[in-house]
This record gives C-alpha cells, structure tokens and sequence, in this order.
C-alpha cells in the first residue's frame, strides 16, 4: 500500500468524513470546426467577385482593423517583424493592417472576375519594356514577386499581356482548407497561365518552363521546408531562404524581374511594377538567398504598409537547425532607399 505495514491498519483507523470533491467533466468529445462546403464557398466569392473594388478595399480595411484590435497573435506577429524592420509608428502598424484585410477582400474579385476585367484593374504599368527586351531576345523569364500590395495580380497581367507562346507557369502552395483549392485553381489558371505545385513536381514544372523559353514566377519571401533553403537576412534578422531562384537562374539563360502591384488610394485599382534584378545572382546559396532578401527589402521599404508584415517569415521550418544566436543581429533602420519613392502609407 506504500504507507506503513499492514497491521498498521487495525490500530489506526483514519476517520472518513466527506466531502465534496470537484466534478471531473467527461472528456468531451472533439467538436467538428465548421468549414462552408466548396460550393457554398464558392457561390458566395462569386457574389463578392462583382461589387466594386472601392467597396471590398472598404470592407477588407474594417476587417483588419478590427482583427488588429481583437487578435493578440495577429497583433504580435504584425509589430514584431516590422520593429524587426525599423517600423515603429503606431499609425503605419494600423494601416499594415488595413492592407492586410484588404489583400484578402479583393481574392474574390483578383480570382473569378474574367481575365479582361482583372487586367482593367490595373491602372498604372512601369517597366514593361524589361518584359519586352526579353521576349525579343527569346530569353525565358523568372518572375519575383513579393507578398506585397496584389501579389496575385502580377502574373495575371502577364498573362493577359504576353503572346500564347510565352505563358507563364506559377508556383503556389496548396492551401490548408481543402475548400479553397478550387478557388485558386480557377483563379491562377488562366490563360497563358499555369499553375505548379509548391513540391518537386512544381520545380520541375518550372525547369521545364523555362527550358522552353517561357515565363515562371514564384513568392520568393515564402518559407521553403527542410533541404529547399539557408538562412540569410532579412531586415536584419536570419529568415529561411528559399535556393529555387537560383537553381532556376542556373538552369538557362533566364531574365531575373522583381514585379509587384501597389494598391490605389480609396480602391481606385492597381499600379504594376516591374524591374531587372540587378545584379548577377552568386553561385553560392547564402550569397544569393542574402541577395534575394536585399533586393526584396528595397522594394517594401516603397510601400511598407502594404507588406504581409503577419506572416512568419522567421519560423524555423520542421527538422531544420535553427541558426545560430548571433547571426544577422540588429534591425535595419527604416529609410527609403536613395532614388525609390518615399514610403508611402495607405
């Protein structure tokens, strides 16, 4: 019994009294989360895909407010990566936010609105010509584009743009709610436009792309899983790095371009950007992921209230060794780089 001999029970005998115990519940069984059906899904984003942009930008800007208010994890994620960045200003940290909320209420406008429509959208190009130069060269394209303003209309406006020759193959990650798929699948898959999934088969899709003298594009800011990346900086701080890029680059002669969409004030539309590289990327992995991440960072530095800033781009993925302690300290000052735009908020 643990507690003395057993004739120690006969002379001893404890007084019972009781008493009133705490009610253990019954294990509840596991409550099913509620997830609309695809179809219902799927009626509902094609109700939203057709009211104005002004008036989704609106909705979208009141969502992310309040989420901003009313969720400690958004909250926490949002203020640390842009402190990491040198972003302390209250009122920019508010309208990262509304931009976030407004990145989600245009998806369903940005995927099933027709391609025609999606393009008029776009109010603004600057640089096109680079895509030009490189179609006239017959030189294959690889598309960065960051997770920022509309990143899913970028590749749209190539599609809608380019010759039936030159299509564009995109790398996207599937999504965890099984009733989105379709949604993205009819919203990526255009015409002149591809869809590869975020695994080897993507790759190789990509590669293939490219051999043939297309076009790719890929969210170079997305956390790759384990054997896909190094660390490198980002805004000071060690971010897992995707090597697709330069595995890309080094597959054929591919033109690098950085291309992103800023949103227009009150919901007016979009202003496309597109820019080389500009700079050989190293042969070395760290080298090149640290130049990716340079070159991302100047472009958020023009409009850093329209960055995904509650994303976990410093997650350390599942089985790889985090880096060390002192690598990459300090967060960079938050400046406009000489000759871009002054940062703008929205």
């Amino acid at each position: 019994m643990g507690v003395g001999q057993a004739g120690d029970f006969n002379r001893v005998q404890p007084r019972f009294e009781p008493r009133l115990l705490p009610r253990v519940p019954a294990p509840a069984h596991p409550q099913p989360t509620f997830s609309p059906p695809a179809p219902l899904l799927k009626a509902l984003f094609h109700c939203a895909s057709w009211l104005p942009l002004p008036l989704l930008h609106a909705g979208g800007a009141a969502l992310g407010a309040i989420a901003y208010r009313t969720s400690p994890g958004f909250r926490k994620h949002l203020d640390a990566n842009m402190a990491q960045a040198g972003y302390t200003d209250p009122a920019l940290k508010r309208s990262a936010a509304r931009e976030i909320g407004k990145a989600i209420a245009e998806l369903p406008a940005v995927w099933l609105r027709p391609l025609e429509h999606v393009a008029g959208l776009i109010r603004e190009t600057v640089g096109w010509e680079y895509i030009d130069a490189a179609q006239t060269a017959d030189r294959p394209i690889v598309f960065l584009t960051p997770h920022l303003g509309c990143f899913e209309i970028t590749a749209q406006a190539y599609a809608h743009r380019t010759v039936a020759a030159k299509p564009i193959t995109v790398l996207y990650r599937r999504p965890r709610k099984a009733a989105l798929t379709p949604l993205i699948e009819s919203g990526r898959g255009r015409p002149h436009m591809r869809t590869a999934p975020a695994d080897l088969s993507g790759v190789r899709a990509l590669l293939r792309a490219l051999k043939r003298g297309e076009a790719a594009g890929l969210l170079p800011d997305q956390t790759p899983g384990f054997g896909e990346g190094v660390w490198a900086p980002f805004f000071g701080r060690p971010a897992f790095t995707m090597t697709l890029v330069r595995r890309l680059v080094r597959s054929g002669r591919a033109v690098v371009l950085l291309a992103y969409a800023e949103r227009l004030p009150r919901g007016a539309g979009y202003r496309l950007i597109i820019q080389p590289f500009g700079e050989a990327l190293s042969e070395d992995d760290v080298i090149a992921a640290t130049q990716v991440n340079a070159a991302l960072e100047e472009l958020i530095r023009r409009v850093p209230a329209q960055y995904l800033w509650n994303y976990n781009r410093y997650k350390v993925p599942p089985d790889v060794a985090p880096p060390p302690t002192a690598a990459f300290t300090g967060a960079p000052a938050a400046q406009s780089v000489p000759g871009d735009a002054p940062a703008r908020q929205a």
